[in-house]
């Protein structure tokens, strides 16, 4: 997602999951396939170089995950402790976090 406006919509109206390294907002699209969305503050990671480390981190396990999750927009917000995390660390924090974006797609469409 690049537009200012999908990235309010998901906000505005998402569902919202967290852990110590990322806050992740969700919410279903019409497109057929997920979306993602980044939002890594210079105040909460730093440097542009650790930022851009973040964010090929964060990318790369959506590209490993999104076939196995729902139609949706996904915001990904980085949180201070990813500041000094180790990258199994992260990666292993954002594949809990897509798991838990999937079954909560899962049972919000079965009721």
């Amino acid at each position: 997602m690049r537009l200012k406006a999908d990235f309010e919509r998901v906000q505005g109206g998402g569902q919202r999951i967290a852990d110590s390294y990322f806050s992740m907002t969700f919410r279903p699209n019409d497109l057929g396939v997920p979306r993602l969305g980044l939002a890594v503050a210079i105040r909460t990671v730093g440097t542009a170089v650790a930022r851009n480390r973040v964010r090929r981190i964060v990318k790369e396990s959506f590209r490993l995950a999104q076939h196995a999750l729902p139609a949706v927009d996904i915001v990904v917000a980085a949180r201070a402790r990813v500041k000094g995390a180790v990258s199994r660390d992260l990666r292993a924090s954002l594949a809990t976090l897509w798991n838990k974006v999937a079954s909560r797609c899962a049972s919000s469409s079965a009721v």
